[in-house]
């Protein structure tokens, strides 16, 4: 990786930040108050990062065309909403990473296609909303991820060239959108990485299976 790096960016959920535990509790709070058994953890986790569509498909089975779907999508993002913080925490090793750019004097950001109303909260409850240099949300710009649209807006907000900056995510969508904002992709397979093709499958320039590996990768003193 070249030792010019102008920025990196990294999608919230399931890459820098684990929120699966409190989406799974407003999933499992729904599921519970329809005298259903609590859905497996491990069950829920992998679609996390698709918010309300991923948690109440493996919940219900249901899909967004369904006639239910949209009454429980509310009741579950009010849920969500109500408590929002109060299991997510930094992926282990990644307050180093943000410090380690920090002190690098690298900026870095947060894009998500987490909507605005959830983002807002949940990156002020965990400490990031001052440091970052830019916070894209789902409906920021009029396109999501795997646009590249959200991405090119937080270079633009950080005052950064795109080509000069790292894009690291979970799911697939991430590294589309990071290949087409022209900026080197990251896959963090420690994260939620969906149920379709496996991570080692999606192009990236770089994949990592702990938050410690983008230490290196990303300092200059660790590139030849």
């Amino acid at each position: 990786m070249s030792a010019a790096i102008a920025g990196v960016f990294f999608d919230l959920d399931g890459t820098l930040a684990d929120t699966a535990p409190d989406l799974a509790a407003a999933a499992n709070r729904l599921v519970v108050e329809r005298g259903r058994p609590p859905v497996a953890y491990d069950k829920l986790r992998p679609v996390a990062s698709h918010g309300a569509r991923g948690l109440l498909g493996a919940a219900f089975g249901l899909r967004p065309e369904d006639a239910e779907f949209p009454a429980l999508r509310d009741i579950f993002l009010d849920y969500y909403e109500a408590d929002i913080a109060v299991h997510t925490r930094l992926f282990d090793g990644m307050p180093q990473v943000l410090a380690a750019l920090e002190a690098a004097g690298i900026p870095w950001g947060i894009v998500t296609n987490k909507i605005a109303r959830f983002t807002v909260p949940l990156v002020a409850a965990i400490g990031l909303a001052p440091r970052a240099s830019a916070v894209v949300s789902g409906d920021t710009t009029p396109h999501a991820k795997p646009h590249p649209a959200p991405l090119l807006h937080a270079a633009a907000s950080a005052g950064v060239d795109p080509s000069r900056c790292v894009y690291v995510g979970d799911d697939l969508r991430d590294i589309q959108a990071g290949k087409a904002a022209g900026m080197i992709t990251v896959t963090a397979a420690y994260g939620y990485c969906g149920d379709g093709d496996p991570p080692e499958a999606w192009g990236a320039d770089h994949l990592i299976r702990h938050p410690s590996e983008l230490i290196p990768l990303l300092m200059p003193a660790a590139i030849a």
